[in-house]
């Protein structure tokens, strides 16, 4: 009797996993054909193209031109800030040396000059070399001195003449023909003329004619 007691159970068991197969059998199948569909692009397949293909939306389009905007702006800006900076500097630096400038152009004009005289020194002339060449230097000169020792000068003019006279004598014709050597013969009529007139009378001497004739 245990037999067909059994029987029974055993199919009924067969019964209720048949749709639980059936189940598993169709989730395969669904889920193979959704996979296929996707991956074939038969499911959204249009809204993806149109949306890849706007060319107006899309966060990708946005942030690319939003990112090239941004550091197309920043070396701009850079740019801006370092012209006006050195615009600032260069007109800062302009109007410290337009300072100085003014300055000495008022010291200049508040400054007055010292009272001078000009002693005129007599017109000396020199023969050079043998009578046969009959070569002749011609000099002509001025005295500068302080106002108040202009009369003292005038006074010593021989002994101003007899040195400069003495000296140039001296003097190879070389020498004399140089250009360049002016200044030392200068400087060197000077210091003896000034030790002739006593010190501080004779400021400087200008030399106004120097001719080899």
């Amino acid at each position: 009797m245990s037999d067909p007691e059994v029987a029974p159970d055993a199919a009924q068991k067969k019964k209720s996993k048949l749709p639980l197969l059936i189940g598993v059998v169709l989730a395969l199948v669904l889920g193979g054909g959704g996979f296929y569909a996707t991956y074939s692009g038969l499911v959204l397949g249009p809204a993806a193209d149109a949306a890849m293909a706007d060319p107006s939306g899309g966060g990708h389009g946005e942030t690319v031109a939003d990112a090239d905007h941004g550091e197309a702006a920043k070396p701009d800006g850079d740019h801006g800030e370092m012209a006006v900076d050195a615009g600032h500097g260069e007109s800062a630096s302009g109007h410290g040396e337009a300072a100085p400038a003014e300055g000495r152009h008022n010291t200049a004009a508040n400054e007055r000059l010292p009272e001078l005289a000009f002693v005129p020194v007599q017109q000396v002339v020199i023969s050079l070399g043998s009578a046969a060449n009959n070569a002749h230097l011609i000099m002509s000169s001025q005295l500068e001195v302080d106002k108040p020792m202009a009369a003292e000068v005038t006074m010593l003019m021989p002994r101003i003449l007899d040195v400069i006279n003495g000296y140039l004598r001296a003097v190879d014709v070389a020498q004399l023909e140089d250009p360049s050597s002016l200044v030392t013969l200068r400087a060197q009529m000077l210091r003896r003329i000034q030790i002739v007139t006593g010190e501080g009378r004779v400021r400087d001497l200008l030399i106004t004619e120097f001719v080899l004739n």
